[in-house]
């Protein structure tokens, strides 16, 4: 059997396919580990200077699979499920190039989480978007009540979270959800038809501004100051004194420059 989720890489760009349309892609462990390891692979690729993340079938993704955690202790829940979820989540959100979502389909809990996880949002005109836990005693727990905060406001959020509000792609791009609306079939087209815009930006440009816009959201920002100084700091000449005075075993000699 394929995998669920797929990984696509060719002329520096990266595709990630949730396969699993029997199931509206509803995610299940395999899925989420799956997606973890397509993101190390991308991050690991400087091959790679865009990320399209799309579904097959009729949706994006229809969120967690209730099979998959329905049965589930708390503490199973707590420190398996949802914080595996976070874990994978924040790898998808802290990828080093622009991630665009092709929601293809319906994006429902866990799946809008998961398209929030990108930086540009296409969806098709029929799909249908929310945050449905509620209406099963349950909340959003990738990420629904904090990230979606940071990047759509807190009014978005509490609208879609204490109602359980399904609304249409229209209804979504006017709250600012989503980017873009396009005809049925036609997310894949436009996602890529951004992402070659993409491709033709200068990619370590494209990758410092990503990571400038979320340190602004407050994602990963202590991690992103440190990489950003560091990168800044290595160019010195002092690095290059500090380092050859070590390989000498002389005392180095700093000149501030």
């Amino acid at each position: 059997m394929s995998d669920p989720v797929t990984l696509e890489i060719a002329g520096g760009l990266a595709i990630i396919t949730l396969a699993r349309p029997e199931k509206l892609n509803a995610l299940d462990d395999v899925m989420v580990a799956l997606l973890g390891r397509h993101a190390e692979t991308i991050d690991a690729d400087r091959s790679v200077r865009a990320v399209i993340l799309t579904g097959e079938g009729k949706a994006f993704c229809a969120g967690g699979d209730i099979v998959a955690w329905g049965g589930l202790s708390p503490l199973e829940m707590g420190q398996g499920w949802v914080r595996s979820g976070h874990r994978v989540f924040d790898k998808l959100a802290r990828m080093k190039p622009p991630v665009i979502a092709a929601m293809n389909g319906h994006a429902l809990g866990g799946g809008l989480e998961l398209a929030v996880t990108a930086d540009i949002r296409i969806c098709e005109v029929q799909a249908k978007i929310g945050l449905p836990e509620s209406g099963l005693g349950m909340i959003p727990g990738w990420s629904g009540t904090q990230r979606l905060v940071k990047r759509l406001g807190g009014r978005v959020a509490r609208r879609l979270a204490l109602t359980g509000e399904i609304i249409t792609a229209e209804a979504a791009l006017s709250l600012g959800i989503v980017d873009e609306v396009v005809e049925k079939g036609g997310a894949l087209a436009a996602a890529k038809v951004v992402a070659e815009r993409v491709l033709t930006r200068g990619p370590v440009a494209n990758m410092v501004v990503k990571q400038l816009i979320n340190a602004a959201e407050d994602e990963d920002r202590a991690a992103i100051m440190e990489t950003l100084a560091t990168s800044l700091v290595s160019y010195t000449d002092d690095v290059k004194e500090g380092v050859g005075a070590f390989k000498d075993k002389r005392p180095p000699s700093y000149r501030g420059s």
